[in-house]
């Protein structure tokens, strides 16, 4: 694949051909899959990594002197430094590979903050965050005696900057944020947070699950001391996951899992950890998905970030144009040069489960339900809410057809 300078729905069509799933048919219609905030589709590319992988070098790593595994070794840690260039980190050393972006959180929460959160101590979130970066914070504020601070958003979806100002609390250790809500697709101004995280002597973790497949993302110009996101939102595949830590944090670290690999030297009653990242990755890890990642980030840097980014604005863009014009719909979230490729919506008063078994029976997946954050739509003064999520390979023609699915729905519920 060559550079893609700028994306457009002419070659976005001939890009769509690397991915073998879009030819599929649900109920007799071509697949319009609009579900990519919760997972993306794999280009073949990316789904052949992984045969060849299992067909050639199939080898467990760091652990044999022969030809294979020292081949899936090599090949292992060049996935590594693949992510660390691919997010700017200083070294492939500062990133652990886990399953997701829900257990890299929860490994920031066991191994970093039973050791530095204490009682009265201060984690503050926002009021938009996803519950993988919610529910771990409060099993250590509860194990630990501290306490829970919320940002506020305002009517527009935003995070209310008086709000972030008035914040300054010495007790605060923690500031963790999601990049861009998975619900309203604002994208917060993590590298203003950040520096407000570190005049207060607090650390600033990022949840970046819906941002790093989607933009560029540089963890040294943000500045931030921990980041987390999913491979399988980026075209690789489930099971793999990345956490990025600065070294000098994660050297101090305890290790999350004991086991294999994770360490240098084992006696009877005491062991010496290996060094990082390996130090985080006990055990067998997902060796082939971790290949596969490093595919996956190959696959989107021929494209180009930034170009993937104009052209998802472009479609969220149309998205919003056409989606307004329907009698009774409500849209949540900032304007679109706010936020990233989603809308999520209301229409009437159909719920949005029967939205989407209506667009289903198009051949259109969308998501339906709370979306894995009850408290901001407890804040919306909603049960659950429609959403449609695209991609570089997503077009406005499918825009339309989800439209158009959705005046059909309006009939049949007679709104």
């Amino acid at each position: 694949m060559i550079k893609i300078e700028t994306l457009n729905n002419h070659n976005v069509e001939s890009i769509r051909e690397d991915f073998p799933i879009l030819n599929r048919k649900v109920h007799g219609n071509r697949l319009v899959y609009l579900d990519n905030a919760a997972t993306s589709q794999k280009p073949a590319s990316v789904i052949s990594t992984i045969n060849e992988f299992y067909s050639t070098c199939n080898a467990n790593i760091h652990r044999g002197v022969y030809q294979m595994s020292e081949e899936a070794t090599g090949r292992y840690v060049e996935a590594h430094r693949k992510v660390a260039r691919f997010i700017n980190a200083r070294s492939y050393k500062e990133i652990v590979f886990v399953r997701n972006a829900t257990e890299a959180i929860n490994l920031i929460a066991y191994s970093w903050g039973r050791e530095n959160v204490k009682a009265g101590d201060i984690i503050l979130l926002t009021e938009m965050e996803h519950h993988s970066n919610l529910v771990p914070w409060q099993l250590l504020a509860k194990e630990q005696g501290a306490s829970l601070e919320f940002i506020s958003v305002d009517k527009n979806g935003l995070l209310d900057p008086e709000d972030i100002k008035n914040r300054i609390d010495g007790r605060i250790k923690l500031v963790a944020v999601t990049h861009m809500s998975n619900v309203l697709g604002t994208i917060n101004p993590v590298k203003l947070i950040t520096k407000f995280a570190h005049d207060n002597g607090a650390l600033m973790l990022i949840d970046a699950a819906q941002t790093v497949p989607h933009c560029p993302v540089d963890v040294q110009e943000i500045d931030c001391d921990f980041m987390a996101f999913s491979g399988h939102k980026m075209l690789a595949p489930n099971g793999i996951g990345v956490l990025y830590t600065k070294r000098e944090i994660l050297e101090d670290m305890k290790p999350f899992i004991g086991g294999g690999d994770m360490i240098l030297e084992v006696k009877l009653r005491e062991s010496k950890w290996n060094e990082l990242p390996w130090k985080f990755e006990a055990g067998t890890p997902t060796i082939a998905e971790g290949i596969a990642l490093g595919k996956a980030i190959d696959y989107l840097k021929d494209l180009g970030m930034e170009s993937i980014k104009s052209y998802e604005r472009q479609i969220v863009s149309y998205a919003m144009e056409r989606l307004s014009k329907i009698d009774g719909i409500e849209i949540y979230g900032p304007p679109p040069e706010l936020r990233g490729g989603l809308v999520s919506f209301n229409l009437a008063d159909i719920h949005p489960h029967d939205i989407a078994t209506v667009l289903d029976y198009d051949g259109i997946a969308i998501r339906a339900g709370h979306q894995c954050a009850q408290p901001l739509h407890e804040r919306l003064g909603i049960s659950a809410s429609a959403r449609a999520s695209f991609y570089f390979y997503n077009t406005m023609e499918e825009v339309d057809k989800l439209v158009n699915s959705l005046y059909k729905a309006k009939n049949l519920f007679g709104t």
